[in-house]
């Protein structure tokens, strides 16, 4: 059973998070994990009730599937019997005549198809010979593999107390054995999941080889194509049963066992349906000593509408239409061969034992619980409306198995109500500060685009000045590469320089160790790495002399040069140096306007500036004092 595949799992791709499973699950068998995407059934809690199944809108939780299996028994030489539960009455009810029902079951390739109603009969007798030598011992049926599961997982004191009969599925595979010897391939058909791991328990899984929903029947129906217009009638394989037909009512087993059903008399009590079961196994295991009673229990209600079943709903047409399916077989039936076979059958041994399974969790401490009745809000008693939307009676049981860690806290409605305003009032919060943000934004690059305007318009003018001057400007970094230079510059220079213009405007990124001689660009070096100006020094380069002042702008980064041609005719003039100084120093005001405009980020270029200026100036003192 170990190697198998969980009854029941949870299909990742189809889950929707929706927790409708973990709000039926009975056994709280359904974890919910913060770290992870979606629930887990866990399967050593899990009794195999199918509500989850049931439940699942998306259709996420799926059950182990024995389509495959059956379809490969089918296959092999050996024969095959295919036994039917009587709820085929309640799920086929678009099946007009059983006989043809029978005949599609053959036609699927099952050599002998019975029907279980034999096998409740003779579990029923045995049920009313327990009960009356029970000398004060009450007992638990045993019918349900749900109920099984849950008093050997959850109460497992109550193990002693469940009849130790095997359920009719069981009986009616052990009669078909013998029938037809041990090779033959059997196969059950009912509305239960969990009759899966039921039919494991016995014989290492070979007294019963598969065990196939009425949902899956019907799809291998489909897969066959076999339809009722297409077959022949045919009548079920005997022994053939008695009351037995009316098993799927939760009260039928106790009228196929002859046992009063009378409040006065009966010594059986009937429940079925989740609720209506975890109330009378709390009441058996607390006051069975009071209600003096056995109990026939059922998880579903009744095998009418179990979660193998296509239908979950219609309960009581569907009740009718298994009472009146009943009747019709008991009226063909020969009592006569009917009571010679039970006498047969009834030798063989049906007993069986249970084994407790103890999946108790112990509750969490009372400081654990309060700290998540404090995260959901409901920290003081009067917070506590139990209003059981997340599936648990109270609030106080929700926060315990949260505590226990297998559920969260967003499944209490009210807590993820909470949180959704709180959610919608820190939204529209941050939607005001965003807007505000988004505001300052925009005018912030309004301003800096008006800056950045100001500033291309005052680099721009300084530049048109740069060019018009007849005074050579260049700008170099540390590594002596040009960053800026003017046109009267590349004119000193020459040639080459010029070819260089041509493909490089104002020389950006030439080298100056290529353009100049050694003398003229070590005292660039000198000031890059003194911090100190060179001001006035002649120099001869080619046919030229040339006056050069070069001063530092960004210590040890850059500096700028003012270079002139000694023997152009702009120099010699006087007149012509007169009229440039009077130019410069007219227009002395509007350069440091244009420095103050361009801001910091034109604080160079504006050094730059002065730099000329004042080289202007001590050489206008300089002329002034020699003549």
């Amino acid at each position: 059973m170990s190697n198998k595949q969980p009854v029941l799992f949870i299909n990742d791709d189809k889950c929707k998070n929706s927790y409708s499973c973990v709000r039926v699950c009975p056994v709280n068998a359904i974890e919910v994990r913060p770290q992870k995407k979606h629930p887990a059934i866990l399967a050593e809690r899990c009794i195999g009730c199918g509500l989850c199944f049931v439940s699942c809108s998306p259709r996420a939780i799926e059950f182990r599937d024995s389509k495959e299996q059956v379809k490969n028994l089918l296959a092999s030489k050996r024969k095959s019997v295919a036994l039917i539960a009587p709820s085929i009455a309640s799920e086929f009810d678009d099946i007009t005549d059983y006989r043809k029902f029978v005949g599609m079951i053959r036609s699927l390739g099952f050599d002998y198809v019975h029907e279980n109603s034999f096998g409740v009969d003779l579990i029923a007798r045995a049920y009313a010979d327990l009960f009356e030598q029970a000398k004060g011992k009450y007992y638990i049926t045993a019918n349900c593999p749900a109920i099984v599961k849950i008093i050997e997982k959850f109460n497992p004191d109550l193990v002693p107390n469940l009849a130790p009969l095997v359920s009719p599925m069981i009986a009616t595979a052990m009669v078909v054995k013998k029938l037809y010897g041990d090779d033959i391939a059997t196969v059950y058909i009912g509305p239960c999941i969990d009759s899966k791991d039921e039919s494991l328990l016995y014989n290492s899984g070979k007294l019963i080889e598969g065990v196939l929903t009425f949902i899956e029947l019907r799809q291998l129906f489909d897969e066959f194509k076999i339809q009722e217009r297409l077959v022949t009638m045919s009548e079920f394989d005997p022994p053939y049963g008695f009351w037995g037909a009316l098993y799927p009512l939760p009260a039928g087993i106790l009228q196929a066992a002859g046992i009063k059903r009378d409040l006065v008399t009966s010594r059986v009590i009937t429940a079925s349906g989740k609720d209506d079961i975890l109330d009378a196994i709390n009441d058996f295991d607390k006051y069975i000593d009071t209600i003096h009673h056995h109990f026939n229990l059922f998880f579903c209600s009744g095998c009418l509408l179990g979660p193998g079943m296509l239908h979950h709903t219609e309960r009581f047409k569907r009740r009718s239409l298994v009472r009146r399916y009943a009747q019709k077989r008991v009226d063909k039936l020969d009592k006569k061969l009917w009571e010679e076979e039970m006498k047969k059958w009834s030798e063989l041994d049906f007993s069986r034992t249970f084994t407790p399974n103890d999946q108790r969790i112990p509750d969490p401490p009372e400081e654990a619980i309060n700290e998540v009745l404090k995260i959901i809000g409901k920290e003081n008693p009067d917070d506590e409306i139990n209003c059981g939307a997340c599936g648990y009676k109270s609030c106080h049981e929700f926060a315990a198995t949260v505590a226990k860690g297998l559920a969260v806290p967003e499944m209490c409605h009210t807590f993820n109500l909470r949180n959704k305003q709180e959610y919608i009032e820190t939204l529209r919060q941050t939607n005001k500060k965003l807007a505000e943000t988004k505001k300052a934004l925009k005018e912030s690059e309004e301003i800096a685009m008006r800056e950045k305007e100001l500033a291309q318009s005052a680099s721009d003018m300084m530049n048109n000045m740069l060019e018009k001057l007849p005074t050579g400007v260049v700008i170099v970094d540390n590594h002596l590469k040009i960053l800026h230079s003017n046109l009267s510059f590349i004119n000193i220079v020459g040639e080459d320089a010029k070819s260089i213009s041509d493909v490089i405007p104002g020389l950006t990124g030439a080298d100056l160790k290529t353009l100049l001689p050694f003398n003229v660009y070590n005292m660039f070096s000198y000031v890059l790495k003194e911090d100190q100006p060179v001001v006035s020094k002649d120099v001869r380069f080619d046919e030229k002399m040339l006056n050069i002042s070069i001063f530092p702008i960004k210590k040890n980064k850059m500096c700028g040069a003012i270079i002139r041609d000694l023997y152009s005719p702009e120099v010699q003039g006087e007149e012509v140096t007169i009229r440039v100084s009077e130019v410069i120093d007219k227009n002395l005001e509007m350069v440091q306007k244009i420095g103050f405009l361009l801001g910091e980020g034109a604080a160079e270029t504006e050094q730059m500036l002065n730099s000329i200026i004042e080289s202007y100036k001590t050489r206008k003192e300089f002329k002034k004092k020699n003549t």
